[in-house]
């Protein structure tokens, strides 16, 4: 039996808590959509090439149209540790014009010795944040509606073998496809920082939202064994009760693994909304602080580090 919260409607029963659609994994994405039998691979490949340039296109309209109405207020607006509103839209437009081929600044040996810098990579987004914190925010936001429009215009010019040539990505060798999901991922991750702390709440759900959660679904392995220590023979489940909706599965046999369902009850379980979900796996929330918001079920112990040892990306 799940433990209910205190904002839980009394009586409140696993089985009646969380309503998962029939098929969660199933998505609705422009490439997806069957175009013939048996696509050809040139087919599939103009396929995906649509849809992840459908899907940044959507994602970088919904952060011009957010960063249009804020107040010189907000964008001073602590975001992130060591960077405010401005810095996390600076950090935006450098990662874009270095991908359009600008060279990136020199980093500031300053930095170095920084909390929240603390690695190479770290090192080169701050070299952008700092060259372009003395723009003005109308200015910066200008230039992330023109980068962006530029970055749009030369994917919509790459065919569909050039999304599918290796690529360096953030999380190792891959595609420049699989590149450009992961730049989905970061700038709604983003975007989600900037709408936390300004109190403007939006795009929590349709394709840039549930791409997030594809993305952070392919780190639960790691997640339940390494940081939540799973012991080998345990399963856990995690209920997303909205926006998004989904029941998330994962089984420890030797390793700990994602798996489509379980064949029976998991050994621990917790149910909570998908957006405070992916700001606790982002590192976003203090875990302690969002427990309140969490049901756990099972094995309350392993229930509860499922609960706070989801981050592992910030």
């Amino acid at each position: 039996m799940l433990v209910d919260p205190p904002w839980a409607p009394a009586g409140m029963h696993r089985d009646l808590a969380v309503e998962v659609p029939a098929n969660p994994w199933a998505r609705v994405w422009p490439w997806s959509a069957p175009v013939m039998a048996d696509p050809s691979p040139v087919a599939r490949s103009s396929l995906l090439k649509e849809g992840i340039v459908a899907l940044l296109r959507g994602e970088w309209a919904s952060i011009g149209d957010l960063l249009e109405d804020l107040s010189d207020e907000e964008w001073a607006l602590p975001a992130l540790p060591g960077w405010d509103v401005h810095d996390v839209v600076a950090h935006l437009v450098g990662t874009e014009r270095m991908l359009a081929g600008d060279s990136t600044p020199e980093v500031p040996p300053e930095t170095t010795d920084l909390p929240h810098v603390r690695n190479h990579i770290a090192h080169m987004n701050e070299a952008w944040v700092v060259e372009l914190r003395a723009r003005t925010h109308a200015d910066l936001r200008d230039e992330f509606l023109t980068v962006t429009a530029a970055r749009l215009d030369a994917l919509e010019a790459m065919d569909g073998a050039d999304f599918e040539s290796p690529s360096w990505t953030p999380v190792g060798p891959g595609t420049y496809g699989r590149f450009m999901e992961i730049r989905a991922f970061d700038c709604w991750m983003h975007e989600q920082d900037i709408r936390d702390v300004t109190g403007r709440p939006g795009n929590e759900e349709g394709p840039a939202a549930e791409q997030a959660l594809d993305e952070v679904a392919r780190g639960l392995g790691y997640i339940v064994g390494k940081r939540v220590g799973a012991p080998d023979g345990s399963s856990v489940t995690i209920h997303l009760t909205g926006p998004l909706h989904r029941a998330l599965h994962v089984a420890v046999d030797g390793r700990a693994a994602v798996v489509e369902a379980l064949p029976a009850a998991p050994t621990a379980e917790i149910a909570l909304g998908s957006s405070l979900f992916l700001r606790l796996v982002g590192g976003r929330v203090p875990p302690e602080e969002a427990l309140d918001r969490v049901i756990l079920g099972g094995d309350q112990d392993l229930a509860r580090r499922l609960a706070t040892e989801l981050a592992f990306t910030i």
